[in-house]
């Protein structure tokens, strides 16, 4: 198979879950706000009050998308950020209320970005309780009611896990710990979620939800934290007093109008353009599973508790990261989890927590789409795979074995 191609070398993006390529209609509304309208928006002259008058608009858009008001979106650097105010911000002010209040509930199939808040907790006194998932990642409901005491002060479960695609239960999860204890604060991850299903916050009965621009076609360096109203969480920053003190520091005013803009342009097409999503997903998966030997679908059978845009497989006898090199090689770009964990070279903890073996988890690979992807890209994708795995297998020291 050649790597180049006479009309040009053309790659394929295949990895939407870690981040996306930038919408037009946000590219464009953004760029008066790096040119003519460059105020601080914390500046009391006209330019300022243009600046600010763009973020009031894109937090109008941002609400809006998740049913939320505007003065419950906090604007942050990114969705990392947003979990970390959100979980030990939680976390410290309800043991600062009460000291009674040092534990925490999450699962352990989490995004690093709660893992390790967590663990800078547990090393500041807190107690954490991670819960299992089952083989489709899915929470233990009966673990979680258990976990919950008196001295719970913060529960943080996600709504989308951002490798396998497992939706949960979250509504329910919410119900399960209301029941137990009506003053405990639940947060939920909703970075990969956002845009590929549609989310009311108030249906949900979360107090706090994690947003990520990147992942729905803006630009990267802006995120969002909702904070229900009357929900109180601690600064981890010090500074200025921006976002109502909660984020210090002078806010990216251009990242966050073209976050609000593809906020807006999702809120109309988000069903259309998932319907079309789910059709490639669903006919990548089917053409994998058939083809290639030994390849399997990882994740929840039933459509309603998977992402539209997320295929995880495992290729037995295959080294996943080999398996990355090798397809990139050939203009196929894709991963084999979280973008954020991959320079720490650590197996994931998700399919791990998922009852997966190290073969398994050697050998996964996430193709991730998104709208601007094809059919004609799609089966070039699958033509580069079963080139790729089949190369691989020839050379691995597992291909004789029988499973």
């Amino acid at each position: 198979m050649s790597r180049q191609e006479d009309s040009g070398f053309r790659r394929i993006y295949l990895d939407n879950a870690a981040s996306t390529p930038i919408m037009d209609e946000a590219f464009k509304e953004m760029i008066p706000y790096l040119t003519a309208y460059y105020g601080n928006p914390s500046s009391l002259h006209a330019l300022g009050y243009e600046s600010n008058k763009g973020m009031n608009i894109a937090r109008k858009r941002v609400s809006s998308i998740i049913g939320a008001k505007p003065s419950e979106i906090i604007f942050t650097g990114s969705g990392t950020e947003a979990d970390n105010i959100a979980v030990k911000g939680a976390a410290y002010y309800a043991r600062k209320q009460n000291s009674r209040k040092n534990h925490v509930v999450t699962s352990a199939i989490e995004h690093d970005a709660v893992m390790e808040s967590c663990l800078d907790l547990e090393n500041n006194g807190f107690e954490v309780s991670y819960m299992p998932v089952n083989r489709d990642g899915l929470v233990d409901k009966e673990k979680l009611e258990e976990s919950i005491s008196e001295k719970t002060a913060v529960v943080s479960i996600m709504l989308a896990n951002n490798e396998i695609g497992t939706i949960q239960p979250i509504q329910e999860l919410v119900r399960i710990v209301r029941q137990r204890s009506a003053d405990i604060l639940f947060h939920t991850d909703a970075v990969q979620a956002l845009g590929k299903i549609r989310i009311n916050c108030n249906e949900l009965g979360v107090d706090l939800m994690t947003l990520s621009s990147h992942k729905i076609n803006g630009p990267k360096g802006v995120g969002g934290l909702y904070l229900r109203e009357g929900s109180k969480v601690i600064s981890l920053t010090s500074g200025g007093g921006q976002e109502g003190y909660l984020r210090s520091g002078t806010e990216n005013v251009h990242g966050i109008v073209g976050f609000g803009k593809a906020c807006e342009v999702l809120m109309q097409r988000i069903d259309s353009i998932n319907k079309e999503v789910r059709k490639l997903r669903d006919y990548l998966v089917k053409r994998i599973v058939n083809e290639i030997p030994l390849a399997r679908y990882n994740g929840p059978c039933e459509p309603n508790f998977r992402l539209p845009n997320i295929a995880h497989f495992t290729f037995l006898g295959v080294n996943g990261e080999d398996l990355l090199i090798k397809i990139d090689e050939y203009g196929v770009a894709a991963s084999t989890g979280s973008a954020c964990s991959v320079r720490k070279q650590k197996e994931s903890h998700v399919l791990r927590a998922m009852g997966f073996g190290l073969p398994e988890i050697s050998g996964s690979l996430r193709l991730s789409l998104g709208p601007y992807n094809t059919k004609d890209e799609i089966d070039r994708g699958i033509a580069v795979l079963k080139v790729a795995v089949a190369e691989l297998r020839e050379v691995s020291p597992l291909k004789n074995t029988s499973h």
